[in-house]
């Protein structure tokens, strides 16, 4: 059974072999905090998730007017992700996991993964408009589904699919503006709605476990190898080990571009104490978001965190509307409502489905 149609269990899974991260010995109060946030409802996750990153996308649009360097500030992000999830460890609020090499190994691959998204994403947008983009984006869900079918034999539901509809089409109207691309912009911003899509199963897979309740699914052998292990690790672990392998690599990539040359520069003449603080506040906003984003992946599944990452698309276009002052058309407004219509109706669709999945149980 695929990752994303089928959740995982409510709690995490108890350490029963020397690889499962576990919370640590912290105090009576704090674990509790912490038992109540992470053995939360998908829902609960998922609203967190989504107001995370909701904020963070106005807020990045702010700093990267004034701080226009993608690689740099997707280091920072990753720099407050290494220091948040070090911390949080010191403080007793999880065990990290014992891994073998191999298990060491996948999370470099994944990292490499999550870099490689970010910059085809970069190469995209500037051979391509930002409307084409975002509706290339959009159909992030259906290589979620696809992925599912192909590696692993599964298949969503024909009312789970539907309502995939008008949350695709509602983002492309929403967006629809002026639509450009070269043919190496087309073929790039289709790897990176590809590589997104993995990206987010893999995310699903390293975090779950084999269980009576969530079996491994039976995976098709020419893609076996490709398939990343079931690693048991706590959101908190799983982001702590891979925030300082994002940032080296983020680093090396705006060392190759020339954006490192560019930032030192501008350091020099408009860095202020404000901007400095404007950024750190920026980068624990993002360890925020990982954090939540980590756990609701854990929980929701790989397809509904694509489904809300479309839905928060259309939001910040009606926040941008009235912080920004931003205009929309007839068009967009529809777009608007489709997608916010459609994922209302995925939201009841798996709620469902889960809801019938517990009586069967």
């Amino acid at each position: 059974m695929s990752p994303n149609s089928n959740p995982l269990p409510g709690e995490l899974p108890s350490p029963v072999n020397s690889r499962v991260s576990t919370y640590g010995p912290c105090d009576k109060d704090s674990r509790a905090k912490s038992h109540s946030f992470y053995h939360s409802q998908p829902i609960s996750g998922s609203v967190l998730y989504f107001c995370f990153n909701l904020g963070l996308t106005l807020y990045n649009k702010g700093v990267l007017i004034r701080f226009p360097f993608a690689y740099t500030l997707t280091a920072l992000h990753a720099l407050c992700g290494s220091i948040g999830g070090f911390v949080l460890l010191k403080l007793g609020v999880y065990v990290p996991a014992k891994l073998t090499d191999a298990d060491n190994l996948a999370l470099i691959a994944f990292s490499a993964l999550y870099t490689i998204n970010i910059a085809v994403s970069n190469l995209s947008l500037q051979q391509v408009t930002i409307p084409f983009h975002q509706v290339v984006r959009a159909a992030t869900p259906i290589f979620t589904i696809l992925l599912s079918m192909i590696l692993f034999g599964t298949r969503s539901s024909r009312q789970k699919c539907a309502s995939l509809i008008p949350v695709i089409i509602g983002v492309g109207f929403a967006t629809y503006g002026d639509y450009y691309c070269t043919t190496s912009g087309f073929l790039l911003t289709v790897l990176g709605t590809l590589l997104a899509a993995i990206k987010t199963v893999y995310t699903n897979i390293l975090q779950s476990s084999s269980s009576v309740s969530n079996p491994t699914p039976q995976v098709s052998p020419a893609f076996r190898y490709l398939i990343p292990p079931r690693l048991q690790l706590h959101p908190l672990d799983l982001l702590t080990r891979m925030a300082p392998l994002a940032f080296m690599q983020c680093v090396i990539l705006a060392h190759m571009n020339g954006e490192l040359e560019r930032v030192r520069h501008w350091s020099s003449y408009e860095m202020t104490s404000w901007k400095a603080v404007a950024l750190g506040l920026n980068g624990i906003i993002a360890f925020g978001l990982n954090v939540v984003s980590f756990t609701a992946n854990k929980k929701a599944g790989p397809l509904s965190m694509t489904v809300a990452a479309n839905v928060k698309q259309v939001l910040s276009i009606i926040l941008a509307v009235l912080i920004f002052d931003v205009s929309i058309s007839a068009v967009n407004a529809t777009g608007i409502l489709l997608t916010l219509g459609g994922g209302v109706w995925y939201a009841r669709v798996e709620y469902q489905e889960k809801k019938a999945r517990g009586r069967m149980r």
